[in-house]
């Protein structure tokens, strides 16, 4: 069964009320300040043959070499394309599975206040943050995640942003403060001659029109430069 069909079977299992039998179950680790080599991705959930146990990177490549890049996609998505969790999670799992330096194209940030713990980054033009509760959890259906366009980028080259939120159009200097500022409209063009305009901050958690979603939380810890994601989500039809 082709990718496509299988995730129109899972959407339509939800919708007919058949919930998923187990849960979805996540670890991830990134060590921000080392190599590849001791990070990896695991989750594994009930549609056959769509898991993944401790994929890494592919030196060589670049790529997941269990391609769990490619078989997340039916967990992250519905049958028509709508997202049924935080696109900005999906994008950390990856940098578990991508070369070190997507971290520092991307302008991977993580800090901790007390219990929260706070993730930054910004991935073809569009920034991400994603906030812990008090407790460390990322929480689901509804959890403080959002996004807003602030860039973009044309081929392999990096990314160009707005001088609105970077001094000198760059992620590396990409200032945190002004992204989330919602004193700073958008709509502005990001560079003279381009299409690409910045954006307002939105939700990243998901949408309502999803045929399902995501119930539950995940543990996030961050010590000594390595970030942890584990923990379980169970699916329910919107």
């Amino acid at each position: 069964m082709n990718r496509k069909l299988l995730v129109l079977a899972v959407a339509l299992a939800l919708v007919g009320g058949l919930a998923f039998a187990q849960d979805l179950k996540i670890e991830s680790v990134l060590e921000l300040a080392q190599t590849a080599k001791a990070n990896y991705f695991t989750f594994v959930g009930p549609i056959r043959y769509m898991a993944a146990d401790k994929d890494h990177v592919d030196a060589a490549t670049g790529a997941s070499i269990k391609n769990s890049t490619e078989m997340f996609q039916p967990y992250l998505l519905d049958v028509k394309g709508k997202n049924t969790m935080p696109s900005g999670l999906r994008g950390l799992f990856l940098f578990s599975v991508a070369v070190p330096e997507q971290r520092v194209l991307d302008n991977l940030t993580v800090t901790k206040a007390g219990g929260v713990i706070t993730v930054r980054y910004v991935h073809r033009g569009t920034a991400y943050e994603l906030v812990t509760d008090a407790s460390g959890k990322f929480t689901f259906p509804q959890g403080n995640y959002r996004r807003r366009a602030i860039g973009f980028i044309e081929g392999e080259g990096p990314q160009v942003i707005s001088k609105d939120f970077s001094a000198d159009g760059t992620a590396a200097k990409v200032d945190w403060n002004k992204v989330w500022d919602e004193k700073i409209a958008g709509g502005k063009e990001v560079a003279a001659g381009k299409p690409a305009k910045t954006g307002a901050i939105t939700s990243d958690n998901g949408v309502p029109e999803a045929m399902f979603g995501w119930d539950g939380s995940l543990q996030v810890t961050f010590d000594a430069g390595v970030l942890k994601i584990a923990g379980g989500l169970n699916a329910v039809k919107r």
